[in-house]
């Protein structure tokens, strides 16, 4: 059975930073791509950062570019977002996912392509 956990998440001031973690366990983790996604209430989920199977590839949404870094450790099963200089418009809820990935070169960007997602954890950025 596929599970996907994240933790990390919680309440920072603007300016703080955060680092988020996934697990994933009951798969065979270097073979997904894997993804951070974020979502605020009344609002469409958005993508935030991918990385492919080998975590030479990365990909970040405009909003964060700059102040987020997405990076994995094959070894563990575990996903990371370090989050930095957060702002306001950071609050929300982030679910970790994995995908399917059938090469190095494969990183899906939409959230329809991804296979297992995580139960979320909030993010609150006050400021």
């Amino acid at each position: 059975q596929v599970q996907v956990v994240e933790s990390g998440g919680g309440l920072v001031r603007a300016g703080g930073s955060l680092r988020l973690s996934c697990t994933a366990s009951g798969l065979n983790f270097e073979t997904y791509a894997m993804g951070w996604f974020r979502q605020v209430p009344g609002k469409e989920r958005e993508g935030v950062s991918y990385i492919n199977r080998s975590g030479g590839s990365t990909y970040y949404a405009d909003s964060v570019k700059g102040r987020f870094t997405i990076f994995r450790d094959n070894t563990k099963n575990t996903l990371h977002l370090q989050m930095n200089s957060l702002k306001p418009e950071d609050t929300a809820m982030y679910y970790c996912a994995a995908a399917r990935a059938y090469s190095e070169y494969n990183v899906p960007r939409n959230e329809r392509q991804y296979n297992y997602w995580g139960q979320g954890t909030q993010v609150t950025v006050s400021s």
